[in-house]
């Protein structure tokens, strides 16, 4: 049996494992990392997944991915297959990707367009909305399509972003203030008129929390991210405690700039979860290429000024990006077992931009490439690192790691609050 099994399988000790889960979180010493079982445990990566991942709003793509009547995409969220459609009317709809006959996924490719959903199996259809036409004269005249469309999942848009929740009743929070916000900061990217250059996935041996971990924080960055580095000013915002001076007069002098030009960049936190803030790179580059060139030689939406810093866009727990004057990047996490994750990186231009014209492929990604592999490396020492019988959770420095702390803190009050409905 492999971890993926775990899934698949009801324990007479679940009720037991959810106990001990509550248990450890209200026992954990803030400010500390995770217990080890936490990080590494199959039965609670399935309370995880449970409890997080078929609950809360997750981030699963971009509008501009299907930009037409028709045009789908697929992704799987811990086994469970999700179908992203755009209907007749242009509106983005979700269903589970499973054919209400006999259970084969309908769409079966990463992407693709269609008129109609007809599952390969038994040729089962559907149309964009969800609504069962045809399933053949073989199951009788008393059989009634009603009762048999496709099962939607919750979904909201806003500017661009996509986000679904599995759960039958999504979650009570601010997330429809930060979707509200999430419009007024995308505003000037007219992410309609993009279109996506290039994406890639990395299989990550390591916990996703690991992954999101390691995001929160810079304290690694000078040690490990040199190419990162040649844009990256590694200090997170302006409330960061080790901001000097002249990177706070840098900042104000970039704000009066962005001012000017009506383009957003207050800092917004929504609790712990969500976060919006513009932050300038460093000084003479404009985006986050090798050479801090630009990558793209047309600018997005009613951006003039290429020297628009980076927008932070930060959704737990499973996404971060940036936005930039000529092309942006979106991060999606999608946990695959206990000690698996998939990252996906995808990177957007203007939809006139033409490929060895306007941008090159290679010069976007060659960043971030670099950067996840050299994550993906930190990651899974540190996951192997966790498996050992001596470890023990370590303290947080306030100073380099407050993001991490976040994160952690939001994961643990999160859960303890399922687990306790």
């Amino acid at each position: 049996m492999n971890q993926n099994d775990i899934l698949n399988i009801t324990y007479p000790s679940m009720d037991v494992a959810r106990e001990e889960v509550k248990h450890m979180l209200s026992e954990r010493q803030t400010d500390y990392s995770l217990p080890r079982s936490l990080y590494n445990d199959p039965l609670l990566f399935r309370i995880d997944v449970e409890e997080i991942f078929q609950k809360e709003w997750l981030f699963v793509g971009m509008t501009s991915e299907i930009p037409q009547k028709g045009d789908y995409s697929t992704v799987e969220i811990a086994q469970d297959p999700v179908l992203i459609v755009r209907d007749a009317d242009g509106h983005v709809n979700a269903f589970h990707n499973t054919c209400r006959h006999r259970g084969s996924r309908i769409c079966t490719e990463h992407r693709g367009k269609v008129a109609n959903l007809v599952c390969p199996y038994h040729q089962w259809t559907y149309d964009t909305k969800g609504n069962l036409l045809f399933a053949g004269t073989e199951m009788g005249d008393e059989f009634d399509m009603q009762k048999h469309k496709l099962s939607p999942i919750h979904c909201k848009t806003a500017d661009g972003f996509i986000f679904i929740c599995l759960a039958e009743t999504p979650p009570e929070s601010d997330f429809d203030e930060f979707l509200t916000s999430l419009e007024a900061y995308m505003e000037p990217y007219d992410i309609d008129n993009t279109k996506l250059a290039v994406e890639s996935n990395m299989y990550e041996k390591a916990n996703w929390k690991l992954v999101l971990e390691n995001n929160r924080e810079c304290y690694h960055c000078s040690g490990s991210h040199p190419e990162l580095l040649n844009t990256l000013l590694e200090w997170d915002d302006t409330t960061d405690p080790r901001a000097t001076p002249e990177f706070l007069a840098y900042c104000e002098r970039m704000a009066n700039e962005w001012d000017d030009e009506q383009i957003p960049h207050a800092h917004k936190n929504f609790g712990k979860r969500n976060r919006l803030v513009r932050m300038p790179l460093k000084e003479g580059t404009s985006v986050m290429t090798i050479d801090g060139a630009r990558g793209s030689q047309k600018m997005l939406g009613r951006i003039k000024n290429d020297k628009l810093g980076s927008l932070r866009i930060l959704h737990l727990p499973n996404s971060w990006n940036h936005m930039q004057s000529d092309h942006f990047i979106v991060f999606r996490v999608l946990p695959i077992s206990a000690q698996e994750s998939m990252v996906t990186t995808k990177w957007f231009v203007h939809k006139d931009a033409v490929e060895g014209v306007d941008y090159d492929t290679d010069t976007l990604r060659r960043v971030w490439d670099a950067t996840n592999d050299q994550d993906r490396k930190l990651g899974e020492e540190n996951q192997r690192g966790i498996n050992s019988l001596r470890y023990q959770p370590g303290p947080y420095s306030k100073t380099f790691e407050y993001g991490v702390i976040d994160f952690v803190n939001w994961y643990a009050d999160t859960l303890q609050q399922h687990l306790s409905r």
